[in-house]
């Protein structure tokens, strides 16, 4: 029997709207753990990690906002899955907003050659010098593939970058900055947006996706931001942008990347219960997590 750790990481510093800090409790009150354990894991919840509070912190860079907090959250995320992950357990990271992957993939990665699906509306590949924002949860992707701010693509004495963005495939994205794109077609991310999902068809896209990341590594990790979806399905985010994925297209891509056999762990971020409607985008987070790791309607 699987065993699946739930850990949450409960902050909102990294984006640009309060709010995302209550993500891990909406998802949990959602039923997470009693639906996992009906799908035959042993889960233990690890409860949430300690996150000072925006109002302890201070913007000292504004092109980094309150990095001086992030740091410590991103170690501590970091230290927790790869401790998951060399016990023979399977992390799941509740957010909290998108800043906690560069905690959560930079442990993963500790000990495994990764391949990374990012499933987002934005490619949250921004550095210093191309955000407009200065909001971190805009760079995570980035820091993972060595590009940024040296305390961020380097959160302990280990290889940089943490994965080869080469091995990373984003799904969904529509809303990109100049910048990130530039930084997208150098570094040789594979970006599958709206517009090629369209084009090619929502399989193609992920099949397309998963065996350019899966080709020689250990693991894949799974990185999904609910702002993936159109607003119409999921409501409660921060950064909503029109034309996302639907809710069955969002369920393809976990149930596509779970018959790899190869997923090693998964986010799940910038649930904004302030926002939802009857807790409704935390709920789909709960579905998605549970195609991820092996639900069917049909088995057939």
């Amino acid at each position: 029997m699987q065993k699946i750790d739930i850990i949450g990481v409960p902050i909102d510093m990294g984006a640009g709207r309060r709010g995302v800090d209550m993500g891990p409790s909406a998802i949990r009150y959602a039923s997470l753990r009693d639906k996992l354990i009906d799908l035959g894991y042993e889960v233990e919840d690890k409860g949430n990690l300690e996150v000072a509070i925006m109002e302890t912190c201070k913007i000292t860079e504004p092109k980094l906002k309150y990095i001086d907090c992030i740091v410590p959250m991103a170690r501590r995320a970091a230290g927790a899955v790869a401790a998951s992950l060399q016990g023979g357990r399977f992390p799941l990271v509740l957010g909290g907003d998108h800043s906690i992957a560069i905690g959560s993939i930079h442990g993963a990665a500790r000990h495994k050659k990764l391949g990374v699906i990012w499933v987002d509306a934005h490619a949250d590949f921004n550095t210093p010098e191309t955000t407009p924002s200065g909001n971190i949860h805009g760079m995570p992707l980035a820091a993972l593939c060595g590009l940024g701010d040296p305390r961020l693509t380097s959160l302990w004495d280990a290889p940089v970058p943490a994965v080869d963005p080469r091995r990373v495939a984003i799904i969904g994205a529509r809303d990109l900055d100049p910048g990130e794109k530039r930084n997208l077609s150098e570094a040789g991310v594979m970006v599958m947006g709206m517009e090629q999902v369209d084009r090619l068809g929502m399989v193609a896209a992920i099949e397309k996706a998963v065996t350019r990341v899966s080709r020689e590594v250990d693991g894949l990790y799974l990185s999904f931001d609910m702002d993936a979806l159109d607003p119409r399905h999921a409501p409660g985010v921060g950064t909503a942008v029109t034309g996302g994925l639907t809710y069955r297209e969002a369920h393809l891509v976990c149930e596509m990347v779970a018959e790899t056999g190869k997923l090693t762990g998964m986010d799940l971020v910038e649930v904004n219960p302030i926002l939802d409607a009857q807790n409704q985008t935390a709920m789909l987070a709960v579905e998605f997590a549970l195609s991820a790791l092996g639900r069917r309607v049909w088995a057939g």
